[in-house]
């Protein structure tokens, strides 16, 4: 297994790791296969989406703060309760295609990493299953 290590800076927010995937599969010469992200945190969490207008961006993690407000009286007393549930709704993993050396995405997708409950270090697991 493999990991890509990474810093939030805000609280919640959108990290776009495409470039760093690719990094994973350029360094271990992985040619065609399937490649297993996994992120270990329970505020945090993988997607693939848009990375082509910031915007985007923006308006999931816009739209997820006003859907699950911080303040919005959950009886957690680490008062992250909303990162746990947007966490959840997001999800914890992504399975990816890789062919000749390539993660294979859509024209104008990115892998984005979500940060619930930031500033922290993280992590995403890199797992590759050959083909």
């Amino acid at each position: 297994m493999d990991k890509i290590f990474l810093e939030s800076t805000e609280r919640e927010e959108l990290i776009d790791i495409t470039h760093l995937v690719q990094e994973k599969v350029d360094q271990n010469g992985w040619d065609s296969g399937a490649l297993v992200l996994f992120c270990p945190h329970t505020t945090a969490a993988l997607t693939v989406n848009e990375n082509a207008d910031p915007a985007v961006v923006d308006d999931m993690t816009s739209y997820l703060r006003k859907m699950i407000p911080a303040k919005a009286g959950f009886a957690h007393v680490e008062g992250n309760s909303d990162a746990h549930i947007k966490t959840t709704l997001i999800g914890p993993s992504l399975t990816l295609i890789v062919e000749e050396y390539v993660v294979q995405l859509g024209t104008w997708q990115g892998i984005y990493f979500f940060e619930g409950d930031g500033p922290r270090r993280r992590q995403v697991w890199v797992q590759f299953l050959q083909a």
